[in-house]
């Protein structure tokens, strides 16, 4: 069995981490470094650093809490938030991190995942997916899950894959903070039509979900949640069920 990968995620706003339900609501939890720190130190296989309003409120991401973030941890770093260009691209690799997530930059401006997969390597690009159901199709949102593009999520993530993104994040709007399980569903239809890892994000409520997520949909390779782990509610890495996760 493929080897599953359990991420804790870093929501930030402001320069400290945050936590809501379905994107919205988002209270005061504790600081990146302190988190990303405890995350690295106890088992957790990989970090995903988003700072949720840089898109929303027009600007970059800010890079002086990123760097001493990365300076904390010791395993693979994902970054997003105002991801516009491949200069943003570089100035994030520059702080330290491994991976580059782009979700609304990608949208406005359809070259950047092939321009920076080929600056940087397919590896390094990450399609951030906010998703939500309307009406009878599943649509890609912009602005840290704010605006409704209209586009449809399946096809969009098999476009981004296909010009170029090396990762897959599968962000469920329906299910975040919800803690009810993984939006299988949706999962299953993006795992279909790509060949790159795809990471489930939204709706973890307790170990069991990370083991339902991973036995019914085993194409998937990761599974992505925050306040479960923020608060201590599940441990950062499952040994269980047949479930390979590296420790």
């Amino acid at each position: 069995m493929i080897t599953k990968r359990i991420i804790p995620c870093l929501d930030v706003r402001n320069g400290r981490v945050v936590k809501g339900v379905n994107f919205k609501e988002l209270n005061d939890v504790n600081s990146p470094v302190e988190l990303a720190k405890f995350y690295s130190d106890n088992g957790a296989d990989e970090l995903v650093f988003y700072d949720i309003t840089a898109s929303s409120d027009g600007r970059k991401i800010f890079t002086d809490i990123l760097r001493e973030t990365a300076q904390n941890v010791f395993i693979p770093l994902t970054v997003g938030g105002g991801i516009s260009s491949v200069k943003d691209f570089e100035r994030v690799l520059g702080c330290g991190a491994d991976k580059v997530s782009v979700n609304t930059g990608a949208i406005n401006n359809p070259s950047l995942i092939p321009e920076a997969a080929k600056l940087y390597g397919s590896q390094c690009v990450v399609i951030s997916a906010d998703i939500k159901r309307v009406g009878n199709q599943f649509n890609i949102f912009a602005r840290g899950g704010r605006d409704d593009t209209g586009i449809e999520a399946i096809e969009w993530v098999k476009k981004c894959v296909g010009n170029g993104a090396g990762e897959v994040v599968v962000n469920s709007i329906d299910t975040d903070g919800v803690k009810k399980g993984f939006d299988l569903e949706l999962l299953e239809k993006i795992c279909a039509v790509v060949n790159v890892p795809v990471i489930a994000s939204g709706g973890a409520g307790c170990i069991e979900d990370f083991i339902t997520l991973f036995k019914k949909i085993p194409d998937v390779s990761a599974g992505l949640a925050a306040s479960i782990f923020h608060f201590g509610e599940v441990k950062i890495y499952v040994k269980d069920n047949n479930i390979l996760v590296r420790l």
